[in-house]
C-alpha cells in the first residue's frame, strides 16, 4: 500500500517530539519534510540518521516554512502543525492553505504524544510565550529541595544548533559551551544552574525519559511557548499573563493549557489593570472549573550599581517575549522609565540579521531582542550595540550578555520572582499530590 506523504511544520521541537512519538516506526506515512518558523537559522538542515529511524537512512530535510507552497505540489496527503503560540487565527489560515492544495491538516494531542513516565511528573506550562513560567519552575524546584527531593528538571527541546545530541545534561556552565548553546537556550537553562538544578533537554525524549527516570524521585517539566507537556503530567501548573487578557482562549495550544490545569497562576497581576484580572478569571471559570486558581505577582529583581537616572540606556529583552510572545517590551523598559533612564531606540541602529527581525516583528518597541541564535546574529547584535553607544545596559535577559559580547558597558540586570498572593496554592497542590 503507498505510503501517505507528509509534512510536519514546526520551529525545532514538538515536530521533531511529534516524529519520533508517532511517525518514525510507521511504515504507513513516509515523512519528506520538516518546516521551520518562528527561531532563525534552523531550516535548511537535515534531521540526521540514527535519530530519523531506519525508514529514513538519508534522514530528512528541514526546509524553510516558505518553502511550503512548493513542497506541496509534490503530493503531499498530510499536514500536521507541530509548533506553538499561534492565535487561532492563524492556525486556521495555515489549515485553510493545506486543505485548498488537497491534503489533510492535523494536530496532534496529548494522548498521542505525551509519554508516561514512571517518576511523577510536575509540568509548568503557559497559555503564551514569556508569562512567566520560568519563575514559577523555579519557585516549585525551591519547594522541592527545601523537602529533601531528588528531582530533575526536564526543559521542552531547544535543538537550534547540534543535532547530533539526542540526550543533553546541564550541570555547571562548562556544558553550556561543550553542547555550544544558542543565546535562547542559555537564558533558559542558566537560571537553574544558578539554583543548583540539574536540567536534561535535547531531541528524542523518549531516551531523555529513560536517562532520568533511573535516579530522579520527581520530574519538572519546564514547557517552551504555550505547548503542552511531552510528559504525562501528575500534576499540570499553567501560568497566565495578566498584562495579555484574553491570550488564554485565543492562542494555541496555550487554551489547551488552560482547559487541562490543575493549578492556574495568574501572573503579572501587580502590574495589570484590576479588569484584566476580572476578564481573566472569567474565562478560567468558563473553561476550567476543577482548576485552583491564584494570583501572582512579577516581582522585579534588580541587580547592578549603575546608575539610570539621565543615562543613555539601552534596553535589551528576552527575545522570544518580543517576537512570538508579541509583547513591545517587557521588564527592562519597564525599569528604565521607573529610574528615568533616557532610553535609546535601537532600531534605527540596527544592522543585518537585527534589522531584519525589526521588519518581520514589526509591534516591536525602543527596545533590542537579545537574537544569538546563529553567529551572524550575534555578531550584528553586538554591532548594533556598539552603534547605539549606551553610557550603560539595562539587560532583561538571565544571562550576563555585556560578558558574552565582550562590549564593556555598565550594566544593571533585569529578572523576576514569583510572590503568590495569600495562601500558598502551589505549596498546597504539591502536598495534596505529595510531592512534599
Amino acid at each position: 500500500m503507498r505510503r501517505k506523504r507528509v509534512i510536519l511544520m514546526g520551529a525545532a521541537g514538538r515536530d521533531f517530539h511529534n516524529f519520533n512519538v508517532v511517525f518514525r516506526n510507521d511504515p504507513s506515512y513516509e515523512v519528506v519534510a520538516f518546516t521551520a518558523s518562528q527561531v532563525p537559522g534552523i531550516a535548511n538542515r537535515v534531521y540526521p540518521y540514527p535519530l530519523s529511524g531506519e525508514l529514513y537512512p538519508n534522514g530528512i530535510p528541514v526546509y524553510d516554512e516558505s518553502d511550503l507552497p512548493r513542497l506541496m505540489k509534490d503530493g503531499v496527503d498530510l499536514v500536521v502543525l507541530s509548533y506553538s503560540d499561534l492565535s487561532h487565527e492563524e492556525v486556521m489560515r495555515k489549515a485553510s492553505f493545506a486543505l485548498a492544495s488537497g491534503a489533510d491538516f492535523a494536530l496532534l494531542g496529548p494522548r498521542s504524544t505525551s509519554l508516561k513516565s514512571r517518576v511523577p511528573v510536575i509540568a509548568v506550562t503557559a497559555v503564551r510565550t514569556g508569562a512567566g513560567k520560568s519563575t514559577v519552575t523555579r519557585y516549585i524546584t525551591r519547594l522541592l529541595r527545601s523537602a529533601g527531593k531528588r528531582f530533575v528538571v526536564v526543559r521542552h527541546p531547544m535543538p537550534y544548533g547540534d543535532l547530533r545530541h539526542p540526550v543533553q545534561r546541564f550541570a555547571d556552565y562548562e556544558d553550556l559551551e561543550r553542547y555550544r548553546c544558542t543565546f535562547e537556550e542559555r537564558e533558559e537553562y542558566e537560571p537553574h544552574l544558578k539554583e543548583g538544578n540539574v536540567v536534561y533537554a535535547g531531541v528524542d525524549y523518549v531516551e531523555v525519559l529513560r536517562e532520568v527516570e533511573k535516579f530522579a524521585e520527581v520530574i519538572v517539566w519546564d514547557g517552551g511557548n504555550n505547548d503542552f507537556p511531552f510528559f504525562e503530567p501528575t500534576l499540570h501548573v499553567v501560568v497566565l499573563d495578566a498584562l495579555r487578557p484574553g491570550n488564554e482562549v485565543s492562542y494555541y495550544p496555550g487554551m489547551v493549557n488552560l482547559i487541562m490545569a490543575d493549578v492556574v497562576v495568574i501572573n503579572k497581576a501587580n502590574v495589570a489593570p484590576r479588569e484584566n484580572v476580572e476578564l481573566i478569571m472569567r474565562n478560567v471559570k468558563r473553561h476550567n472549573t476543577k482548576a485552583a486558581v491564584t494570583l501572582a505577582r512579577a516581582e522585579t529583581v534588580i541587580e547592578g550599581t549603575a546608575t539610570l537616572s539621565g543615562k543613555r540606556a539601552l534596553v535589551i529583552e528576552d527575545a522570544p517575549t518580543v517576537t512570538h510572545g508579541g509583547m513591545s517590551h517587557a521588564a527592562g523598559y519597564a525599569v528604565a522609565v521607573e529610574r528615568e533612564a533616557v532610553v535609546i531606540d535601537p532600531r534605527p541602529f540596527a544592522v543585518g540579521e537585527i534589522k531584519r527581525v525589526y521588519e518581520e516583528f514589526s509591534h516591536i518597541g525602543p527596545v533590542l531582542p537579545s537574537m544569538g541564535y546563529t553567529s551572524e546574529q550575534i555578531r550584528d547584535l553586538r554591532e548594533t550595540i556598539l552603534r547605539c553607544d549606551p553610557e550603560v545596559i539595562v539587560n532583561s535577559t538571565p544571562i550576563d550578555l555585556v560578558r558574552l559580547l565582550d562590549v564593556k558597558r555598565p550594566q544593571v540586570s533585569v529578572r523576576y520572582e514569583l510572590k503568590i498572593y495569600g495562601d500558598d496554592v502551589l505549596a498546597a497542590a504539591l502536598k495534596e499530590r505529595r510531592f512534599v
